[in-house]
């Protein structure tokens, strides 16, 4: 831990042990508690970021002022440490205590009342806990969560530069350009009415890093998405692990990432099993036929089964016409109130109705639309292989919604059914081979699936294929990849595409020309003329990353100060108004404000 002796304190809160027995030490901290016993007795909970330490006070004296003081007050305790009658082995310093001969207030709290108890922040409401976070990271159990996180960055900063990366900061303030999300623009003063937008990624200044001769490029990047919440996203800024190779294809970026990881997870995370590299890779049509999702929880046993041709005509209606995809789960005991509760979240999630039936210990299909399935028993029973006890879950719709439908029911099943989970592990896999494009959802258009600066598989003539309708534009796939850890995307990344005639025609397919290509990406495509270098990258999201190796499903208990679901800094009031004046030096005029 290294010296940790300042002006205020001879030793920490969370150092003191039997070797100190008889010595006078002073120690600074919040007074985290007092239990008083008598009048000439009480107990004092001294905690700083290392620990917790038992101040006796013995005297009528240093009861009563410790009694004037509000929890959470920062004091100097100077006095003598002995051995504690009581010894409380839960604590590194359960063995000793102090005795004070002198307290010192250094920071009074001058709140009687808190807005809630700093050990049991977790059980207050969020917003409570945002908005007061300097309480909250008082909490030992929060505090681990931001250590954990440093400790991880360091561990990759030190992983990146033995593989021989350079560390390299790329601009904060650059141009908007689109590249998949929605950009937080900034007005410049100096040129009215034009703005700098916050980086969704470094992707084009990577590349151009490549382009501009350096070989491995990485960085802890921060990265700005005006796009909503979610359990692994955290809305406006985040960090991830950005890293660019030249002269490197796909196989490349997945031997660095395999050897920087598992160490890191086998170090630092809450589970003691993870796999081991080679990462099991899976083509991305093969994930959504048989998990239902392009980030498949593989502790979870469970796979998704086409059932169209055996249950899209059975007479049940909304599966006539529509793809109907089964899940089987052995050795079920759900109770049939738990199965509606189920089927429920699925809907919630989805949006899509989950239906299901029994095979019973007497063979007999029995619940949910078993009438509908009982005259095909053999032909059910045989093709989906079901054993006494098993329940099936069903999903239909269109394909790729009922293929997603079955990915959530999926998971609902495999949390409900332990047997299934195997939860205390890290299972890594790699997506591979996505489309290169798809038909967008609001827009209707041809869109890029994933990254627009991807090599396509087949490259140049494979796009010109495209163009000249000898090829489907959406049986293009790319070189194109994610890492997906327990059902969560860690990182997505490609080889890039570095041929300028290419990078233009497959912009026009999805409506831009090359006018449009030059003035959207003018350093890259410029860059390029000049000739680049075959490369990829990826970039592993930080913040996911340490949610996982923390256990927590909520990415805003690793971040030091989060926003809210809406985006909402409410320590801090931002986003907020500001002056006229600042208006005014920007040319900006507010046509609308939130309470309107």
């Amino acid at each position: 831990m290294g010296d940790t002796s300042t002006f205020y304190r001879t030793h920490t809160c969370g150092e003191l042990r039997m070797e100190q027995v008889g010595q006078t030490v002073t120690l600074a901290g919040w007074m985290e508690n007092l239990r008083e016993v008598g009048q000439n007795l009480a107990f004092l909970v001294l905690r700083d970021f290392y620990g917790t330490t038992q101040i006796v006070l013995e005297t009528e004296e240093t009861v009563q002022a410790a009694k004037e003081l509000n929890k959470e007050t920062v004091i100097s305790v100077t006095g003598a440490v002995r051995e504690r009658d009581s010894k409380n082995p839960k604590l590194p310093t359960g063995d000793i205590e102090v005795v004070p001969a002198k307290i010192e207030v250094l920071g009074r709290c001058r709140h009687n009342e808190l807005p809630f108890p700093v050990t049991r922040s977790r059980e207050a409401d969020e917003s409570a806990r945002l908005k007061y976070r300097y309480l909250d990271l008082r909490n030992p159990e929060v505090k681990d969560n931001i250590v954990l996180r440093c400790q991880v960055v360091s561990a990759l900063r030190a992983a990146m530069t033995g593989h021989g990366f350079l560390e390299i900061t790329t601009p904060i303030l650059t141009a908007s350009s689109p590249e998949g999300a929605r950009d937080y623009l900034v007005p410049s003063r100096k040129h009215p009415g034009k703005f700098y937008a916050l980086p969704q990624a470094p992707q084009q200044f990577k590349q151009l890093l490549m382009a501009s001769g350096f070989d491995k490029y990485f960085q802890i990047a921060p990265c700005f998405r005006d796009e909503d919440a979610r359990g692994d996203r955290s809305p406006g800024e985040f960090y991830q692990l950005d890293m660019e190779m030249a002269f490197a294809n796909q196989e490349d970026v997945f031997a660095v990432l395999e050897d920087v990881l598992p160490p890191i997870f086998a170090k630092y995370g809450k589970y003691n099993t993870a796999s081991a590299a080679p990462f099991v890779r899976i083509p991305y049509l093969e994930a959504m036929e048989k998990y239902g999702s392009d980030k498949p929880d593989l502790r979870i046993d469970l796979t998704v089964t086409d059932a169209t041709a055996l249950l899209a005509g059975c007479g049940f209606p909304p599966f006539e016409n529509q793809t109907v995809k089964a899940i089987v789960v052995s050795g079920f005991s759900g109770t049939r109130k738990q199965i509606d509760g189920l089927c429920n979240e699925v809907e919630v999630q989805t949006g899509s109705k989950a239906y299901w039936f029994r095979y019973d210990e007497n063979k007999e299909i029995v619940g949910g639309i078993a009438k509908f399935v009982q005259p095909i028993k053999d032909q059910v029973v045989d093709a989906l292989k079901l054993e006494k006890g098993c329940f099936v879950g069903l999903t239909a719709g269109a394909k790729l919604a009922a293929q997603k439908t079955a990915g959530v029911l999926r998971n609902k099943l495999g949390a409900f059914c332990p047997a299934h989970m195997d939860k205390e592990r890290y299972e890594f896999c790699w997506i591979v081979d996505f489309p290169m494009y798809e038909i967008g959802e609001e827009s209707g258009e041809l869109e890029f699936c994933h990254n627009p600066f991807s090599m396509p598989n087949g490259g140049l003539e494979m796009i010109e294929k495209a163009i000249k309708g000898e090829v489907d534009p959406l049986s293009i796939t790319a070189f194109q990849y994610d890492l997906v850890c327990n059902g969560v995307e860690l990182s997505s990344g490609a080889v890039r595409n570095h041929d300028p005639e290419l990078m233009v025609k497959a912009f026009w397919m999805v409506g831009l020309e090359e006018e449009d290509v030059r003035s959207k990406f003018p350093a890259m495509y410029n860059a390029f003329t000049y000739g680049a270098p075959p490369h990829a990258g990826i970039a592993p999201g930080v913040d996911r990353m340490v949610m996982l190796l923390s256990g927590e499903e909520s990415i805003r208990e690793v971040i030091p100060f989060p926003m809210n679901k809406n985006a909402q800094d409410l320590m801090m009031g931002a986003p907020g108004v500001v002056e006229q004046r600042q208006l005014d030096e920007l040319n900006i005029a507010v046509t609308r404000t939130e309470e309107e």
